[in-house]
């Protein structure tokens, strides 16, 4: 099983609806860190999901660069409103539509519960289809500030976890103009001393289980990417994240990325996340709504 990963946070981003106002501390009991990473992982963000984006990419002369891409995902067997006959684990397929460099270029994912996730890349300029191995889950992703494993899920199990701080229960979220939301600082920390990005602190509203931010660390324990969620709207009663970016302090680079369009329960199977749709390579995946 995979928990939540910045894929989930910006691409499928969404999270049970609160369903009250009144603070998360009175909604429900305490809960271990464990428990909270669980959470993330297992909350209800509708049987499948489609998102039209944007990114823009910054180099370090704050240089602009900008992609369009769709996004769809479906939920596997046993996740919140999943029917029997959806696959043993969550699927994602991502395809690049603008600009003509990077048009067609799709990246899918399947996710296994008990087995090593797949994740293959098809770039239209080779015509071939790459298998992405464990060892390159922390490499960029298409050139951006994101990893593979960022995109495609990290293992649950490769990471332990606890609460960041003295806050660590008892932190806060800020919207840019809004009030503020109790929240989790959730410390993952991957049990691989030799992984790129070993340390991961996120920032997890109580209400929803969503997370709205991130410090990243490298293996000298220096923050080095900084994710931050600007927007976030309800749609279709899921918490979506609508507006954000993760930069990186060393490179000084950072990726934003906005949702322009998103949809979710809009009926997607199986066969719309295969390998023949990965290498289609063009046109919105998972047909049109």
């Amino acid at each position: 099983m995979t928990v939540s990963s910045l894929a989930r946070f910006v691409c499928a981003a969404g999270a049970l609806a609160a369903a009250s106002l009144l603070p998360a501390q009175a909604q429900a009991p305490r809960l271990a860190a464990d428990a909270v990473a669980r959470r993330i992982q297992d909350r209800d963000t509708g049987r499948d999901s489609r998102f039209t984006m944007r990114m823009k990419l910054a180099d370090r002369h704050n240089r602009l660069r900008e992609r369009m891409l769709d996004v769809i995902t479906l939920r596997g067997r046993g996740a919140p409103g999943a029917p029997a006959a959806a696959p043993d684990g969550d699927r994602l397929l991502i395809r690049f539509n603008y600009p003509n460099d990077i048009k067609g270029t799709s990246f899918l994912v399947w996710e296994h519960p008990d087995a090593e996730d797949e994740r293959f890349l098809f770039l239209p300029s080779l015509g071939r289809v790459r298998r992405i191995a464990g060892s390159e889950t922390q490499d960029s992703f298409v050139g951006s500030d994101f990893t593979y494993e960022d995109i495609g899920g990290r293992e649950y199990e490769d990471y332990a976890y606890g609460f960041a701080g003295a806050d660590g229960e008892n932190a806060s979220w800020t919207p840019p103009g809004g009030a503020a939301r109790p929240a989790w600082r959730l410390e993952s920390k991957h049990k691989d001393a030799a992984a790129e990005f070993p340390r991961v602190v996120s920032l997890v509203l109580k209400d929803s289980f969503l997370v709205v931010g991130a410090d990243i660390f490298n293996r000298r324990n220096e923050r080095q990417k900084v994710y931050t969620v600007r927007r976030i709207d309800q749609v279709e009663h899921i918490w979506t994240v609508m507006d954000s970016e993760i930069s990186n302090a060393l490179e000084k680079t950072r990726t934003e990325l906005t949702v322009e369009r998103a949809d979710y329960n809009v009926g997607l199977k199986e066969t719309d996340f295969s390998r023949r749709e990965l290498e289609r390579g063009t046109g919105r995946p998972g047909g049109t709504p």
